[in-house]
């Protein structure tokens, strides 16, 4: 009789083993809080918010540094004029102009100002026409160029009527007047005595006094030595 308990035990026991437990059976993942989700989207936006910020200050300190680097040319472009004026000084006047940061157009010292120009004459030396033009470029600046009647009524009024001076137009050949700064030659804007140009054998110009009809231009042999007149651009700061 108790043995055969035994044996009812084990057997229900290996039955109950064998068959009531699923091996497969996993328990279900905790759900997510509230909290938790509103934390989680909290993170998302607080990310995307930190990226924006970070790219807007990125485009404004490239701005800045875009801003700095134009001034910083603009004052380099400065001084190198300066540099190749070969100008310790300049002379400046109040300018009248609708750019805050450029109120006073300036030109070396001795220079005399006209418009946008500053223009100086030769006193003393004569030189020829690419002589004259050297020594103009050697400091920066070019023999005069005369576009229009208000610069052609100027000059005369730092010339000594007694002198005449080269200036910035010359014929390379066949009658092609060519300025030195290169912008175009118009025949309508041109000041010629009354018969010049004369000769194809002269193909530089000076302008000079005549009694009787005034100041004009003629052509002249380059190799002539007369006196000069430079021209450069103001400077404006």
């Amino acid at each position: 009789m108790f043995s055969e308990n035994i044996y009812i035990n084990t057997n229900f026991k290996n039955k109950y083993d064998s068959s009531d437990i699923d091996t497969d059976f996993r328990p279900d993942p905790p759900k997510k809080s509230k909290s938790q989700k509103s934390c989680h989207k909290f993170s998302k936006v607080l990310f995307t918010s930190l990226i924006i910020y970070f790219l807007l200050l990125t485009i404004l300190f490239s701005s800045a540094l875009i801003i700095l680097f134009k001034k910083y040319s603009q004052l380099l472009e400065e001084k190198t004029i300066m540099k190749e004026l070969n100008y310790t000084e300049l002379e400046c006047t109040k300018w009248d102009s609708l750019s805050e940061d450029k109120v006073w157009s300036c030109c070396p010292k001795d220079w005399k100002p006209f418009d946008s120009n500053c223009y100086f004459p030769s006193t003393d030396s004569v030189e020829s026409w690419m002589e004259s033009e050297e020594k103009c470029s050697g400091i920066g600046a070019h023999l005069v160029v005369i576009h229009s009647q208000e610069e052609q009524d100027f000059l005369p009024r730092i010339l000594d009527t007694h002198a005449a001076y080269f200036i910035g137009l010359s014929d390379p050949g066949h009658r092609q007047w060519q300025w030195v700064d290169q912008t175009p030659y118009n025949g309508n804007a041109t000041f010629w005595h009354e018969g010049e140009p004369s000769s194809d054998n002269e193909q530089c110009v000076i302008i000079n006094h005549h009694e009787n009809t005034g100041w004009g231009w003629s052509d002249s042999s380059c190799s002539d030595k007369q006196k000069l007149v430079c021209q450069v651009k103001k400077i404006y700061l």
